[in-house]
């Protein structure tokens, strides 16, 4: 009897070697205090009978394991599962964990005897294992290797001890493994403890067991995988040669020559398992009818692929990369959700037929393609009634295909008949350094000849260490030497020599093609030749007239109102000369639809109606009493004797200085509200229409989505909505904000935290002079609110006086308060709040307004119970919130606007 006093028990433990030894220390079942099984000899007993066992295999285990399935962290002995956990599963025999488990931060958790079984197998490598041969109808519970986790064959390997069961093939199992399909390091049996996909059948399986990796270069191949033979020969007695296939899939294949053996064997429509597209023949069949299909190009189709149009790196096969499942081709731009062909350096994704297609055109220089003479791109195909409408453009040069075309049918790629003898090189005389070659843009750079960037599929004549791209059609053109302008009074003249300019036209560089006027002195890219001399802008209200040089006659900065940076008033831009606002020339014409281009440039421009009628004015010429289109009562301009604690009835922030208001009736306007015209365009929206000026009708913000019943612009065509909060901060020019000094500007693409919310914003409101970024939400919110937590007005506070941090919470919620986020606060109380708590959740809707079109006969008008609270007639509960009551006292109908809420705003 060996005697031990280890492993954190209080009493001296004794070895028990013999079951009659374990009888006699015995007073009941028993279970180890590590793994939580029933004991058994050998084992550890305590002496002095306190219910303390071990078994000895678990006593022995280390507190530190470095297992060979898993080199790179040691796997440590925990008492018990990580809190964190829900629940622990072993990664290796899938039952739970409760006791003692080996972990690592991997995500891995092992029972002790499943992690020093499979070290002993390491150790052993598979061969030396106590083993004894099985039936199948003894295998009910462990009827999976535990290896490959396919189904046992009848004669098995196990250990009697853990009922661990393996195939007699995974039983020799090396642990270490050379493959075809990834030569530059060896495979390791490993456990699978990231959820990679197999690089030979491309699945990813969420079960355990092994596999073979590669850990440096996230390779992975199941055992099963590994252990077949990679290729498979199929001889047809219909075709001279053999057919070999790299598959990954269980069953045999066999391969279908025509569409009617095909037929044959279809249950319905199937789709092939690597591109995804519909099966037709030639294709490949699961013997075993199972419903696994490829298409013969797809099948022969190699895991890596060195694709002439992408010469940097190789072309890898796996599956589609994006969590959503799905990525969009490179070449066809459409999406695909199988098999893709992808660079992760360049961020490059491919069909496996775009692939292949255009290595086949590489391959044979365009001219080697199956081809078919169309009349006209929308011309039906023999084939079919099937219109060309996707496929309306040459994917070579993606211009209007001509009447006669050469195409692929497989996949519908059209090509010009000149582009299919475009030759593979070119030397092009604004590049002489290195000849072109033809490539996937895959940096979407701009055309040197043209300046023009790209989004689209197709090729380009591309010299990568240069980054120099020219699309095809503008290598193929013979540049002009003289071109006519009608923006410009003389023609203009190309320039023989390749010199860095600043172009004249729209005040960018330029290094390539240049054309002059030497009358003028201008020097200008091709494309800014044709630039409009005037065009209207949604991003202005007045014309924009175009100009290669501005005169100002003091020295003050002009910045663009898009971008607000500096216009180099010696070049290019586009200016108003109503109210002096300039624009760069690419800012103003980025978006084809942001602007229209004015022929008759003698037609007058209309001009903006106003939305008040002017009644009297001051010595200064300022409106003091106007009658506004939207109000019954003529308007004074301030100061109001009732002093500033309504809100503006316009954009229902608070009244601040100047504004208008009614004499007659609690009616409010901010003088920047009310001078607002009746229509007006706005470059937020995608529409060509106008947007009309409208009140009293209840909409959500297609900008800020906040709910509201003031003022707001509809849109003649699509009806969307934007309130003047969003109306007024989104017009172009600086804007100013009570809780900060400097003027903020608008900026389309900022990626940063708001200094209000925390929050990150992808478009912004920012300080040129600081650090300052506010998002739209945070820019609108009312400096002043009022709730009934505080008596007085709570002022927007953006810092904390209060140098206690316990004192960091909400009044209003009792929840704890970040002190560098902006709150609601009141100086006289020392009252603080969330904004959200003092706002709430209609902050916008304007109260005792009336609500037009409802299901009730009479007017409904909006209100917010403070001391009683009725229930409603819609769904019964209280309306503790904002309510429509109907107007007449007599009646006492009443419902949650939450209640109908939809039918008000969608029609529901």
């Amino acid at each position: 009897m060996e005697e031990s006093n280890n492993y954190g028990h209080q009493h001296p433990l004794l070895l028990i070697l013999n079951q009659d030894q374990m009888i006699h220390n015995q007073s009941g079942a028993t279970h180890c205090s590590r793994c939580g099984e029933e004991v058994s000899t050998p084992c550890f007993c305590c002496v002095e009978h306190c219910g303390f066992y071990l078994h000895k295999v678990c006593a022995d285990a280390p507190l530190e394991l470095n297992h060979p399935f898993h080199p790179h962290h040691p796997l440590v002995l925990l008492q018990k599962p990580p809190s964190f956990y829900t629940r622990c599963v072993c990664d290796f025999c899938d039952k739970t964990c409760t006791k003692f488990i080996y972990h690592c931060s991997c995500e891995l958790d092992f029972h002790i005897k499943c992690a020093l079984f499979t070290f002993n197998i390491a150790e052993n490598n598979l061969k030396e294992l106590d083993h004894v041969a099985l039936q199948d109808e003894e295998l009910e519970d462990d009827s999976k290797c535990f290896g490959c986790r396919e189904p046992l064959a009848k004669y098995t390997h196990f250990s009697p001890d853990c009922g661990f069961n393996l195939h007699d093939k995974c039983a020799e199992l090396p642990f270490k493994l050379n493959l075809e399909c990834h030569r530059e390091h060896p495979l390791v049996l490993q456990f699978y403890s990231e959820p990679l996909s197999c690089k030979i059948c491309c699945q990813v399986r969420r079960r355990r067991g092994f596999v073979y990796g590669c850990s440096p270069c996230n390779f992975v191949v199941h055992i099963e995988c590994a252990s077949q033979s990679p290729l498979q020969v199929i001889k047809s007695t219909n075709h001279e040669h053999p057919f070999t296939l790299f598959n990954g899939h269980q069953h045999p294949l066999f391969l279908m020559l025509n569409q009617e053996q095909l037929m044959d064997n279809q249950r319905g429509v199937t789709d092939c398992w690597r591109c995804g597209e519909k099966v037709s023949a030639p294709c490949f069949c699961c013997a075993e009818h199972c419903g696994f299909y490829l298409h013969k190009v797809c099948a022969k189709a190699p895991l890596e692929l060195n694709h002439p149009f992408h010469l940097n790196h190789p072309l890898l096969m796996q599956n589609a990369p994006y969590s959503s499942g799905m990525y969009i081709c490179n070449f066809c731009n459409k999406s695909g959700h199988k098999s893709v062909y992808r660079c992760s350096s360049c961020d490059l994704d491919f069909h496996i037929k775009c692939a292949l297609f255009t290595f086949n055109i590489a391959e044979n220089n365009l001219k080697e393609l199956q081809h078919v003479a169309l009349q006209h791109p929308l011309t039906p195909t023999e084939n079919g009634d099937e219109k060309l409408k996707d496929v309306s453009k040459c994917f070579g040069c993606r211009e209007p295909l001509a009447n006669y075309t050469h195409f692929s049918p497989c996949r519908g790629f059209n090509l010009h008949e000149k582009c299919t003898e475009i030759p593979f090189k070119l030397n092009h005389v604004w590049h002489r350094k290195h000849p072109l070659v033809l490539q996937f843009n895959s940096e979407r750079l701009s055309c040197k000849i043209c300046c023009q960037g790209t989004t689209r599929g197709g090729f380009v004549y591309g010299c990568s260490p240069c980054k120099f791209i020219v699309h095809i059609e503008c290598a193929s053109q013979s540049p002009l030497q003289v071109i006519n302008s009608t923006n410009h009074k003389h023609p203009f003249t190309l320039l023989l020599r390749q010199v860095p300019f600043t172009c004249d036209g729209c005040g960018t560089e330029g290094n390539h093609v240049a054309y002059t006027c030497g009358t003028c002195n201008i020097i200008i890219h091709k494309n800014c030749i044709s630039l409009p001399r005037i065009i209207k802008s949604k991003w202005h209200d007045h014309r924009l007239l175009h100009t290669y040089f501005h005169h100002i006659e003091d020295f003050r900065v002009l910045n663009c109102l898009i971008c607000h940076n500096e216009v180099n008033t010696e070049h290019g831009s586009y200016y108003c000369s109503k109210c002096n606002g300039i624009f760069h020339v690419k800012c103003v014409t980025k978006d084809k639809d942001s602007y229209e281009i004015v022929e008759n440039e003698d037609e007058i421009e209309m001009p903006i109606e106003s939305s008040i009628i002017v009644i009297e004015s001051n010595d200064a010429g300022e409106a003091t009493k106007i009658k506004h289109f939207k109000h019954m009562h003529n308007l004074m301009l301030g100061p109001f004797v009732g002093g500033y604690e309504n809100s503006c009835d316009g954009c229902m922030l608070p009244v601040s200085d100047p504004f208008y208001h009614c004499s007659e009736c609690a009616f409010f306007l901010h003088k920047a509200c009310a001078e607002l015209p009746k229509m007006k365009n706005v470059w937020h929206h995608g529409c060509k229409e106008p947007l009309a000026l409208i009140s009293d009708k209840a909409f959500l913000c297609g900008r800020c989505y906040c709910i509201s019943n003031a003022f707001a612009y509809e849109c003649c065509g699509c009806e969307e909505k934007i309130c003047l909060r969003c109306v007024i901060a989104l017009t172009p020019g600086a804007r100013s904000c009570l809780k900060h000094e400097h003027p903020l500007f608008y900026y389309t693409k900022h990626n940063g935290k708001c200094n209000a919310c925390g929050m990150t914003t992808q478009a912004a409101f920012c300080c040129k002079d600081c650090n300052f970024v506010l998002d739209l939400d945070c820019f609108s919110l009312p400096i002043t609110a009022r709730h009934k937590c505080d008596e007085h007005l709570l002022s927007l506070t953006d810092h904390d006086d209060n140098s206690y941090s316990e004192h960091y919470h909400c009044d209003i919620c009792e929840e704890s308060r970040d002190p560098n986020h902006w709150f609601y606060n009141c100086a006289t109380c020392d009252t603080s709040a969330h904004r959200y708590c003092v706002l709430e959740e209609y902050p916008f809707l304007k109260l005792r307004s009336i609500q037009e079109g409802n299901d009730h006969p009479h007017p409904l008008t909006f209100v917010k119970k403070k001391y009683y609270y009725p229930d409603c007639d819609k769904c019964g509960e209280p309306c503790e919130g904002v309510a429509l009551e109907c107007s007449k006292s007599e009646c006492k109908y009443i419902v949650h606007w939450k209640c109908v809420e939809g039918t008000y705003l969608w029609g529901w």
